[in-house]
């Protein structure tokens, strides 16, 4: 593990290396919208940016091969891994659940690796970058801030129990979605430079796994929770403003698009929920429990089940489109391309289907569960599984495909 050490850039400089987080309520005077020194909106970050929406716009090759892998994801926790983000400097970030974040050049040798947490499910969420700085959560309950170039952390902000879900960064702030013992939950605003907490809402949610959403045009920050409903905020007001009750578990972060929130839920549904009053527009069943992070664009919700299916859904109706059955569960992320659909499975394979018919263009088969999002490139495409079997002995792996 690097040593903490201050900055060489001067919003940071002279800072400590811990940051309380303890406060509940809201910060008097505080402004998400006012101006800063910080960049406005992320290099990268989980879903693509402040909606979730998983779409990329860079195509994929017609066919691949493995380039390289890296053992990674050693823990035993089912839930969606970490997924990679590229840096400004060219290299991956992975954050994994051993505790560690590494910078990976794109031959996958390892740059730098910090141990950032010691908690025992380490990481499940994937780093927010700006600033020259990659932002994480972990299962200690803490963010902390790792510079890019040379791994060292910055910061660190205990804001609760645990951390499941990744950071949202817009504006030099950090929201996110913060679990605690109660079981009860929180979401808090922490300021990018000094890691201090500018607001917080303490709403009994039942462990929050989902990442953050801020919808700009419509005025609203929203997220779903363990205890199944849809929490949302004003924006930049910070107000409450409506909940929304699925039925049971929302774990995977909320998509929108034009005004549609789309929620994946152990209720075994998919539902779009109007983000300016929380009514419901749609609802449509699968087989199975729902945890699978959405993909939308140019009108169609591309989400997968429990079921084993992944399914193409109309975002304004609900109306399926088109399925594709895999052989195990999706847990994990798709992700859109102006062609082709990515997700990977429980069968250990990622998937790229036909964005238009859902037939099958190429899948690649691996040794573990895969649960991350796929990072598309120009030139490769990159991915984290879960270890097999959640044997540490055979870790789940990070893996390249470059054109075949």
């Amino acid at each position: 593990m690097h040593a903490d050490d201050h900055t060489r850039r001067t919003f940071l400089a002279g800072l400590g290396t811990a940051v309380a987080g303890s406060l509940a309520g809201c910060q008097s005077g505080f402004d998400p919208l006012a101006d800063t020194a910080l960049d406005e909106t992320a290099a990268t970050q989980f879903r693509q940016g402040l909606l979730n929406r998983g779409y990329t716009d860079r195509s994929i090759p017609a066919a691949v091969e493995k380039r390289w892998s890296l053992p990674t994801n050693r823990g035993d926790h089912t839930a969606a891994k970490g997924s990679p983000v590229l840096a400004p400097t060219g290299d991956l970030l992975v954050a994994d659940d051993t505790g560690r974040i590494r910078a990976l050049s794109t031959d996958g040798e390892v740059r730098w690796a910090t141990t950032f947490t010691d908690a025992g499910r380490g990481s499940h969420g994937t780093p927010a970058v700006a600033n020259g700085t990659a932002y994480i959560g972990a299962y200690d309950g803490a963010v902390s801030a790792i510079d890019v170039e040379t791994g060292r952390r910055r910061w660190r902000t205990e804001l609760g129990d645990a951390i499941g879900a990744s950071p949202t960064y817009y504006n030099g702030v950090l929201y996110v979605a913060v679990e605690h013992a109660a079981p009860s939950g929180s979401v808090a605003a922490v300021d990018a430079a000094t890691g201090s907490v500018q607001w917080r809402d303490t709403r009994p949610t039942n462990h929050p796994h989902s990442t953050v959403a801020l919808d700009r045009e419509h005025g609203v920050l929203l997220f779903g929770s363990n205890d199944g409903r849809v929490y949302a905020w004003t924006f930049p007001g910070l107000e409450r403003a409506w909940t929304y009750d699925t039925g049971d578990d929302v774990k995977a972060p909320v998509a929108v698009d034009d005004g549609v929130a789309v929620v994946p839920s152990w209720a075994e549904t998919i539902t779009a929920v109007d983000v300016t009053d929380g009514s419901m527009r749609w609802e449509f069943e699968t087989g199975a429990d729902a945890m699978c992070a959405p993909a939308v664009h140019d009108g169609t919700v591309y989400v997968g089940s429990h079921d084993d299916h992944l399914y193409a859904l109309d975002r304004d109706t609900g109306e399926e489109q088109w399925r594709f059955e895999t052989g195990g569960w999706l847990i994990g992320s798709v992700v859109a391309t102006p062609d082709h659909v990515l997700v990977g499975s429980y069968d250990t394979h990622l998937y790229a289907v036909d964005r238009a018919t859902g037939d099958l263009a190429w899948a690649v088969e691996n040794r573990g569960h895969v649960s991350s999002a796929p990072l598309v490139t120009a030139d490769a495409i990159y991915y984290t599984e879960r270890a097999v079997d959640g044997d540490p002995d055979r870790p789940g792996m990070c893996y390249a495909l470059t054109p075949a």
